[in-house]
């Protein structure tokens, strides 16, 4: 899988677990992609783009967009996280920000392979797949 990282914010972020946590989910699910962008944005950019695609006019922590095929027929995903967001819901479960990014690019993924939180058996089945690839 091609994993294309672009960092749209100010803060450095280290990226080098992403892609094994990527190969993990991918093979717990027995799935595959052929490319996944993963892009970190500030909170105003996350709260315009939350706001076109959902209707919600706040930023939120994470945003995927369902795997689709492209032009060329590969299979292609993308998942967006808000750093500032990251880094508070980092603060308050007293954990760090790494653990943080690593938990929302895990759940980011399954929303891309098509897994939706709306319910609570939803939330409750990509709560403990996500568990599952990061061995919580």
């Amino acid at each position: 899988m091609d994993l294309q990282i672009r960092n749209l914010q100010a803060r450095p972020v280290e990226t080098q677990a992403f892609a094994r946590i990527a190969e993990r989910v991918l093979a717990a699910e027995n799935r595959r992609l052929e490319a996944l962008s993963l892009v970190f944005l500030d909170d105003e950019r996350m709260r315009e783009m939350n706001l076109a695609y959902r209707g919600l006019d706040a930023p939120t922590d994470v945003l995927s967009f369902e795997a689709e095929e492209d032009e060329e027929g590969q299979t292609c995903g993308e998942i967006i996280i808000a750093i500032p967001t990251a880094e508070r819901q980092a603060e308050a479960a007293d954990h760090s920000l790494d653990r943080e990014l690593a938990w929302l690019f895990a759940h980011g993924l399954l929303h891309v392979l098509g897994y939706d939180d709306e319910t609570e058996p939803g939330l409750e089945a990509m709560i403990a797949r996500q568990r599952e690839a990061l061995s919580l």
